[in-house]
């Protein structure tokens, strides 16, 4: 894992076309801004993870077993 430190006003690119800026810190929260193209999914972590656990549930297949699928990648 990337860990980078930035400060209200900076922001990162990842890859060519997608930027994240830094819009305030205030505390504990940070503002961000996302602009990327409108063919790319962006997710807050707790909605994918609920997602990932649902469609885990719907095709029955254990959470190790994908566990151990994504280690293979």
């Amino acid at each position: 894992m990337l860990v980078l430190t930035r400060k209200a006003g900076e922001g990162i690119y990842i890859g060519e076309d997608v930027l994240i800026k830094i819009f305030e810190i205030e505390g504990d929260r940070v503002k961000i801004g996302i602009e990327a193209p409108k063919t790319t999914k962006v997710l807050r972590l707790e909605l994918y993870e609920d997602i990932s656990g649902e469609n885990i549930k719907a095709a029955g297949v254990s959470k190790d077993a994908i566990d151990e699928l994504f280690k293979g990648l």
